[in-house]
């Protein structure tokens, strides 16, 4: 994945053809430095290239993993095992596309996804085309660890404490959005450095208890591997909502350019080189957490397995409360990884747009609003498993998948046909087809659990 030849695609020497003196003018004013200077994508530049592989780790590595031994029950072996690892290929080759667009025009970063949208699309319909599918993607992914952060919580006292009184998942959820209402008030991306960290280390940690428990555990009585699906019909939808739990676990694309934004850069030293070493460690990881859990979940439990395999294991005690407490741990970590490009979004519009002054009263409301309202719809609707599928699928497709392969083909320019060309529109094809199915697969899970279910019980 090294730069594109100049038969292949537009020479990177041509789109990069200004001077150094280009990179270093900056037409800003005091204020707007100062302004960029506070929020919290552009607040620091000093990151190194082991900052961006556990804030890629933390990204991508999540509540996602927990569920791919089921989604791998919906999907059969086959179409399984090829979806999961197609899915590995395609978004490393797409997010290496994201890192080498970052400082493609001389002079200029894209340090957020919907500036590299609008040198792609336009001003005016590249905030149109990002700007609404970050969104959902940022905020939906949120809610998700909202839900997922509070079932653990009261998974680990269910385990801990079997004869205590059961209390609703509501308190829990709670409990979880209590340490965001702190954490939040940390400025940028550099500042919650040590907070990524150790989750992803955690996310290492639970993916490897989660498949050795399960291995531990032994295959189960009568199992079997067929779909659980008892008609074509539920079969089906079964089959679309797991394409979306696959693109939930595929996720980090919707904050790589804010992560890149944090490495500093010079002519001679861009940042893409750094970024990248992050990205294929990153993905190293990302390859000893994913597979192993799916495969050898579903081998052992087969479509039986829970939603997250963490459910479907009992024993030891200790040990599934721990990988519990590392799921919390990791998700708190990934929850302000994808709410600090919400809130850059939130302080920008506030700060430039409305000129609002960039004091602390502005940050400590808008936060605390946000933490407030993703804890509300995690609490109103906590269906863990339809709300994977239903956001991988509308969200995460276009911006993990596709929408970096539209960009490349309209600020690149590849030759009609050559392997590049090509490539990006097979793309294109796979994700515009998951982005139509899977969100009906995972609508139709949210339908039928919803059935039951008793608000805020």
């Amino acid at each position: 994945m090294g730069t594109q030849t100049t038969d292949d695609t537009k020479s990177f020497d041509d789109l990069k053809g200004a001077t150094a003196d280009a990179s270093s003018f900056d037409e800003r004013t005091e204020e707007q430095k100062a302004i960029d200077a506070w929020l919290p994508i552009t607040g620091s530049r000093n990151a190194k290239w082991w900052y961006a592989a556990f804030h890629n780790v933390t990204a991508m590595v999540g509540a996602g993993v927990l569920s791919l031994p089921y989604a791998m029950s919906n999907l059969g072996w086959g179409p399984g095992v090829v979806i999961l690892i197609l899915s590995w290929i395609i978004t490393l080759y797409t997010l290496w596309q994201m890192v080498e667009m970052h400082e493609i025009i001389p002079g200029k970063r894209f340090d957020r996804y919907h500036e590299l949208g609008q040198e792609a699309f336009g001003e005016k319909l590249g905030l149109y085309i990002v700007v609404p599918q970050q969104l959902i993607c940022e905020v939906g992914v949120d809610i998700v660890y909202m839900v997922t952060g509070g079932v653990s919580i009261k998974k680990i006292h269910k385990t801990l404490c079997e004869d205590c009184k059961e209390f609703k998942t509501t308190y829990f959820i709670m409990i979880f959005a209590s340490v965001h209402f702190v954490l939040s008030h940390l400025p940028n991306f550099n500042s919650i450095s040590g907070v990524s960290l150790a989750a992803a280390v955690m996310s290492l940690t639970y993916s490897t208890i989660a498949w050795t428990a399960s291995v531990n555990k032994g295959m189960q009585e009568n199992l079997e591997y067929g779909y659980k699906g008892k008609t074509p019909a539920e079969t089906t939808f079964n089959f679309l909502s797991a394409l979306g739990d696959v693109a939930f676990a595929y996720a980090g694309h919707n904050v790589v350019l804010e992560i890149q934004a944090t490495i500093p850069s010079t002519p001679e030293k861009p940042s893409k080189g750094p970024m990248w070493k992050g990205v294929v460690v990153a993905y190293v990881v990302v390859a000893l957490c994913y597979f192993p859990v799916a495969f050898l979940g579903y081998y052992m439990f087969g479509n039986k397995v829970a939603d997250n395999i963490l459910i479907s294991l009992h024993k030891p005690k200790w040990l599934i409360a721990a990988a519990n407490l590392f799921v919390v741990i990791h998700v708190i970590g990934s929850y302000q990884i994808y709410a600090m490009p919400v809130f850059d979004m939130m302080e920008t519009l506030l700060v430039k747009k409305l000129k609002f002054k960039p004091t602390w009263i502005l940050r400590f409301c808008t936060r605390n609003i946000y933490v407030a309202f993703t804890m509300f719809v995690a609490i109103t609707f906590p269906f863990f498993g339809g709300l994977l599928g239903f956001f991988g699928g509308l969200a995460f497709a276009p911006t993990t998948y596709f929408l970096p392969c539209i960009m490349w083909l309209a600020i690149c320019k590849p030759k009609r046909f050559s392997l590049s060309w090509c490539t990006n529109w097979i793309c294109i094809f796979l994700g515009l087809c998951l982005m139509i199915l899977s969100p009906i697969g995972g609508l139709y899970n949210i339908i039928k659990q919803a059935k039951d279910y008793k608000f805020y019980s």
